[in-house]
């Protein structure tokens, strides 16, 4: 016998024992469905985290103090003071892979318009801080050099800020009193949205870093400094360069621990990408026990299957079939249950992926063509493994017994 008439044979007897091949193929259409959506989400978050670090600066580098041992122990990072006026300018003007670099200073507080008040917090920067940040201006202007060197009262404010203070006039040009002191309205940043950690990219109010530190920290020392490599590629050369200066700056000797720390958005990145896909092939793992559990019980069915047919394999076998015939027959019988399984388990899997990515716009799904293939891949194998021992029992048959099976 070829393998077209096989092949109709194992269709003709799907087809004739219609319910029991649907019950047999549920395993595996929800093990698809289930590894293909676990993979799409986890594609998908990968994508969206991606996007979301490059859109807030893919090349950006945070220096923070570091904590330092005093009387053998480890202070708190918060409290140290190891960053001053000096390690900025010294970035700034020595280090030739870096781009731009920002200082950064925060405090919180109360902010009111009129009638409105809302509380946040203020960002002490320079005007290299969009750069940085790839922040845009919608209206207005960024404060100038001039002003961070004057220390001059002025603010630039995100959507949030606007909605919640000036919810029905232009904010440009207004007045707005934090923990009392007055600022002018100069600029409002473009919106960003809520990024997937549910943080909210608009409520951001920007001040030069000068005016934070004198009128509302009474300070000296900065908090952090933030600066963008010239490209990507060059972000370790760039923290190589920022690491001599700061222990230069910082008169530490050889040996001795940095009192500071950096990070890149690249190191939160791929941080971020591990742990995600970690999640995503554990959930996937996860939903492939359904496809052992579908595997054996298309083992089961084929067994009954075998025992139904065992008088039909006689039959076949006193009028010329070969064992390999027989075991082609049943093999071919599993794999079709298991492929027709598998493609209907990848349509419910993107059906799964839209209706996520319809129903919540904070989840994105994304199937990859290579999750499909390996979809197939596994219901072939699937089929082979679980289908291949009773198809071997089959082909085992004695024809004499066979035919005179009740």
């Amino acid at each position: 016998m070829n393998y077209l008439n096989l092949f109709k044979i194992a269709l003709k007897a799907i087809y004739n024992n219609k319910t029991r091949s649907l019950l047999t193929m549920l395993g595996i259409i929800i093990g698809i469905a289930s590894v293909i959506a676990m993979l799409g989400f986890g594609q998908g978050t990968q994508e969206q985290i991606t996007n979301e670090i490059s859109s807030m600066g893919s090349n950006m580098i945070m220096i923070n103090p570091g904590g330092e041992r005093r009387a053998g122990q480890r202070m708190d990072a918060s409290s140290m003071q190891t960053l001053k006026m000096e390690d900025y300018e010294a970035i700034r003007n020595e280090c030739d892979h870096v781009s731009y670099v920002s200082p950064s200073v925060s405090s919180s507080g109360q902010l009111v318009a009129g009638n409105n008040n809302y509380p946040s917090s203020v960002t002490g920067c320079s005007e290299d801080y969009l750069k940085i940040r790839q922040l845009a201006m919608a209206e207005g202007e960024m404060f100038t050099e001039q002003d961070v060197k004057t220390a001059a009262k002025v603010v630039v404010l995100g959507k949030t800020i606007v909605d919640n203070l000036f919810p029905y006039e232009d904010p440009i040009g207004k007045s707005i009193r934090v923990n009392q002191i007055p600022f002018q309205v100069v600029g409002v940043l473009e919106s960003k949205g809520t990024n997937s950690m549910g943080m909210d990219q608009d409520e951001i109010v920007l001040a030069p870093f000068t005016t934070v530190m004198k009128r509302m920290l009474s300070q000296s020392h900065l908090q952090g400094i933030q600066a963008s490599a010239l490209t990507e590629a060059d972000t370790d050369a760039a923290m190589k360069e920022i690491e001599e200066v700061l222990r230069r700056n910082h008169r530490l000797k050889e040996g001795d621990e940095n009192n500071f720390t950096m990070n890149s958005m690249q190191e939160i990145m791929e941080t971020m990408n591990t742990v995600t896909g970690m999640l995503t092939m554990l959930l996937a793992a996860i939903a492939g026990i359904s496809l052992v559990v579908g595997g054996i019980g298309i083992m089961n069915i084929m067994y009954v299957s075998v025992t139904e047919r065992t008088k039909e394999i006689g039959l076949r076998m006193s009028v010329g079939a070969r064992g390999i015939d027989i075991l082609s027959q049943f093999l071919i019988e599993a794999v079709l249950i298991c492929l027709t399984g598998g493609i209907i388990g990848i349509i419910l899997g993107y059906g799964l992926g839209a209706l996520v990515s319809m129903l919540s716009e904070q989840v994105s799904v994304s199937i990859s063509g290579s999750s499909v293939i390996l979809s197939f891949s596994v219901c072939v194998l699937i089929g082979m493994f679980f289908g291949w021992y009773p198809a071997k029992k089959a082909a085992n048959l004695d024809p004499i017994e066979a035919l005179r099976y009740e």
